[in-house]
């Protein structure tokens, strides 16, 4: 273990000559763009990172181009595909997958928010929270980074730390007294006493468990028990519950709270102990050759040492959580030298550990944009790709979630048009006449279709139930619906599903128009594979980012 600074503050100091100054910088900027909350200009990230304007260019225009960035004029925005970087790390880990629905359902369970942390170097991160929706509710993300003494886990993790653990982490808080390294916590406004954490350690050793009495800041309380390997007996995670003052003094949570936590974690250790056999997931395939061909194409803006050092990130993952150098080489199909270079520098910043013959990645790596991410709804991974689809087909485009026999707008992108569809986001329309409402229907079962009043809204609507229904079978069918003049006339609109991982459609898209500008088989021929492909974009990045987070619909 050594002193906290995230990756890009540890560029400077010590950099193997084997090192790939390219990949250390686009790191950097990635730091950079976390730490700003997932979005800054240009010109800040120029100032923010100290490289030379060219490079920043050149690095975004890189990262923008694996789809881990989005350029809007002077601005740059992290995007949902760059959480397949932590996604690698959380399924090596294999934890949140094991763990995380006993987790939920002890939050249920207490209504109180619950979290899974693990230990980075002298800090703490999490890879798991299951949160109470409150006035004052626990803010923190998956992939924030604590210092351990500011933490209900720290003591716990801090128990197997040794002397030159302790001696690094001294030297951090030295360094920096008011915790100014690490962005998800208010600054510490008084130092505190090294001993109290020290004491705090001991306790822990002894009791088994661990208490945080407004040490992050005034009326946040937690406990925390270690979830131990049933088979190393090392600490893998702790749990916690994580309440407030108003609800619960620390004390409380230790009296009331702490005997239902430690069933849980006994429960998750037997999880652990039954768990399977890890299965290998396919491997990534033909990105050396993907970055080659893109090199091609960009030329000079393209930094291809860049690319292919992040592709290395992507393989590891369930069932390879530790790999060796000719695994990491075939997984890529990069050459053993230029993955040996990229680990040669992971190692360097902290994102990766290197043990005998083999590599792990480090909690660490979720601080490459996993924390601003990993709070997206799916509105906001929508707006980027509708704005392209508006753009494409002159018409507006919409999206909505079903909400009892309505559908709700969520998010919307109009046109310029002198005559357009006007709705505002919160919009509620009735589900049976409306192409994203049948969408939604369609992927229901028959039996949870709820339609309500099947009311004449033109002369065109279709009102029969039975004759409803079996739109909605071809609809279900097709995989998409088109609405001519049924909510209102001369209004036409075509839609399609977007699903989650599961394939379950979470949400409709659509494009509606005025009938004068599109005959309904100009919208199948021309608007509706404009819109499956948009669909198709943003499906992607929700399946991304909702891998181990839960997307918001709305």
């Amino acid at each position: 273990m050594s002193a906290n600074p995230e990756p890009d503050a540890v560029a400077s100091s010590a950099v193997p000559a084997e090192a790939v100054t390219p990949l250390i910088r686009g790191v950097a900027v990635l730091h950079r763009l976390t730490e700003a909350g997932g979005t800054l200009s240009l010109s800040a990230l120029e100032r923010a990172t100290g490289l030379a304007r060219s490079t920043v260019d050149r690095v975004t225009a890189t990262l923008a181009r694996m789809g881990y960035v989005r350029l809007d004029g002077r601005d740059v925005f992290l995007t949902p595909r760059l959480m397949e970087l932590g996604n690698a790390y959380l399924a090596a880990l294999r934890l949140p997958a094991l763990l995380d629905a006993r987790a939920d359902a002890l939050a249920d369970e207490l209504d109180e928010s619950v979290s899974l942390a693990v230990a980075d170097r002298d800090g703490i991160r999490f890879i798991h929270q299951a949160t109470r929706r409150r006035a004052m509710s626990l803010s923190f993300r998956i992939g924030d980074l604590l210092p351990a003494e500011r933490t209900a886990p720290g003591p716990l993790f801090a128990m197997e730390w040794t002397e030159p653990d302790w001696q690094a982490w001294r030297k951090r808080r030295t360094a920096d007294p008011q915790d100014r390294s690490f962005p998800a916590v208010p600054p510490r406004e008084e130092p505190g006493a090294a001993q109290d954490f020290e004491r705090r350690v001991t306790a822990a050793a002894q009791d088994g468990w661990a208490l945080d009495d407004q040490l992050i800041e005034p009326g946040l309380v937690a406990v925390s028990v270690p979830v131990r390997d049933p088979r190393a007996g090392r600490i893998v995670c702790a749990a916690s519950v994580v309440s407030h003052t108003s609800r619960h003094t620390a004390a409380d949570l230790r009296d009331t709270l702490l005997p239902r936590l430690r069933t849980a974690v006994r429960a998750m250790e037997d999880d652990l102990r039954a768990a399977p056999p890890r299965k290998g997931e396919a491997s990534p395939s033909g990105l050396a050759t993907w970055t080659g061909a893109s090199k091609q194409e960009l030329g000079r803006e393209f930094v291809e040492s860049l690319a292919r050092g992040l592709t290395v990130l992507t393989a590891f993952g369930e069932g390879r959580s530790a790999l060796t150098l000719t695994e990491v080489a075939q997984a890529t199909g990069l050459a053993r030298a230029t993955a040996r270079r990229a680990l040669i520098t992971y190692e360097h910043l902290g994102l990766v550990r290197a043990t005998d013959r083999f590599f792990e990645l480090t909690p660490r790596v979720l601080g490459l944009g996993f924390p601003p991410l990993s709070r997206t709804t799916l509105p906001e991974i929508a707006g980027p790709r509708m704005a392209e689809l508006a753009a494409r087909v002159h018409e507006s485009t919409s999206l909505s979630v079903l909400s009892g026999t309505d559908i709700q707008y969520t998010a919307r992108v109009a046109t310029g048009r002198v005559m357009s569809v006007n709705l505002a986001i919160g919009t509620r329309l009735p589900a049976y006449a409306t192409s994203m409402g049948r969408v939604l229907l369609a992927d229901l079962p028959e039996p949870d279709r709820t339609l309500g009043p099947l009311r004449p809204l033109t002369s065109h609507t279709i009102t029969d139930p039975a004759a409803l229904a079996a739109v909605l079978d071809e609809v279900r069918a097709a995989g998409h619906a088109l609405v001519d003049e049924e909510l209102e006339e001369g209004l036409r609109s075509v839609a399609v599903p977007v699903r989650d991982r599961t394939g379950r459609a979470v949400a409709a898209l659509n494009v509606a128009m005025h009938a004068a500008r599109h005959s309904v088989e100009e919208c199948v021929r021309d608007i509706l594979p404009e819109l499956r492909r948009t669909a198709a974009l943003v499906e992607a990045d929700l399946h991304v980012a909702g891998r181990f987070t839960r997307i918001p619909v709305s």
